[in-house]
């Protein structure tokens, strides 16, 4: 009888049936198409005086995004469940593409992250973000399934041995900080969700702090954030006017741009700090260039926006039909909220500055691509909610 179980269990279809999330896909659908409005508006003028064409990152963006889309469509038929049975052909798979960029990526702007595929820039660690919140979520359903989720062997470390040859690669080869805090972040949430002791992450939680901070008490007592460009980016994040020209002058304009945005902005396309005083302004600072234009409101909109996307995708997961379908689905959800959080908190000072872009906003084909296929995956675990 329970073989049979199993066996019905194990059943599904390639495609499945069922409604979709209407909710999640029209927020998507809204922030995409404000997202492609902002990369034409901000990247304008960066784009004119590199190449002479004011459209060059737009249409780029805009390729990115029918690529998306149609992933998304295509994830959102194809039933999850396949992913459970091919998870270590999906881990090695991008094992594999992390270790590789390090070899023959090409480098730009001191960080080997990219891969160049017939002239398109391919970033593998967007998609590993979501290959491991996948691959992730089977090894965390299994542990679970055999009632071993509390245990701390295979509850806690079990799972963990998984993710250092990952974020190994990400962060040493690729010197890709913010990509290595979003997936531990995303690991975090995910074993808090299937139910893992928060014992074990305290204890090992306090462990990792005291080596941290013990690294960083200077011999004459003092604590030091070490060299390098990061300890520069905490120290002009503490003091941005101290070298205004310098590295603080990317904070400090978005600062000025935020402000001169009010509640109502100064209107859509008529940003000033988009024109070469804000290095890169449709990247990862872009939101300083919807503030400036768009004002507090347009802030406001973006965010309800985010926040109805988290809530309907929370719903999802929690009517999930498996630990496997909730786990995947808060794990997309943490990804793109994350991300999101950490890029306002950068543009309006709150944190350090760090290469986080917004989700569905900032220029990136590769991102943008990524982002979409785990909506799309999301969408499907919605066909299946009870």
């Amino acid at each position: 009888m329970a073989k049979k179980k199993q066996k019905e269990k194990n059943k599904f279809n390639l495609f499945s049936k069922g409604s979709i999330d209407y909710s999640i896909w029209i927020t998507v659908m809204v922030l995409v198409a404000f997202g492609l409005i902002m990369v034409l508006s901000a990247s304008a003028p960066s784009a004119l005086s590199e190449t002479g064409d004011s459209y060059k990152y737009i249409k780029k963006q805009a390729i990115s995004a029918v690529i998306g889309f149609i992933a998304m469509a295509f994830c959102s038929k194809i039933d999850y469940h396949i992913y459970r049975r091919f998870k270590w052909i999906i881990y090695i798979a991008f094992i594999f593409l992390l270790v590789l960029v390090g070899f023959v990526g090409i480098d730009a702007g001191g960080a080997r992250r990219w891969i160049n595929i017939a002239g398109f820039n391919f970033q593998p660690s967007e998609f590993a973000k979501l290959g491991f919140i996948i691959f992730f979520a089977a090894i965390l359903s299994d542990v679970k399934e055999h009632g071993k989720i509390k245990d701390f062997r295979y509850g806690f470390i079990y799972p963990l041995v998984f993710i250092v040859p990952i974020v190994g690669a990400i962060y040493v080869l690729q010197n890709h900080f913010s990509a290595t805090f979003i997936i531990g972040a995303v690991t975090v949430v995910q074993m808090f969700v299937a139910g893992t002791k928060i014992s074990h992450f305290i204890f090992t939680g306090g462990a990792g702090a005291i080596l941290i901070f013990g690294g960083m008490i200077a011999k004459n007592g003092q604590i030091s954030f070490g060299s390098g460009f990061r300890s520069s980016r905490i120290q002009t994040w503490l003091d941005p006017f101290s070298d205004p020209t310098g590295d603080g002058w990317q904070i400090i304009q978005s600062l000025y741009a935020i402000g001169s945005g009010g509640l109502f902005g100064v209107g859509l396309g008529n940003s000033k700090q988009k024109y070469l005083y804000l290095p890169e302004p449709h990247n990862d600072f872009i939101f300083s260039v919807l503030a400036e234009e768009l004002g507090f409101v347009g802030c406001v909109m973006v965010i309800v926006l985010f926040t109805i996307f988290v809530w309907r995708g929370v719903i999802v997961s929690m009517k999930a039909e498996d630990n496997f379908g909730c786990l995947i689905s808060i794990g997309i959800v943490a990804m793109i909220a994350l991300q999101a959080v950490i890029n306002i908190a950068v543009v309006t000072g709150t944190i350090p500055v760090t290469g986080m872009p917004l989700p569905f906003f900032s220029y990136g084909g590769t991102a943008l691509i990524a982002n979409l296929m785990a909506i799309g995956v999301l969408l499907n675990i919605s066909r299946t909610t009870k």
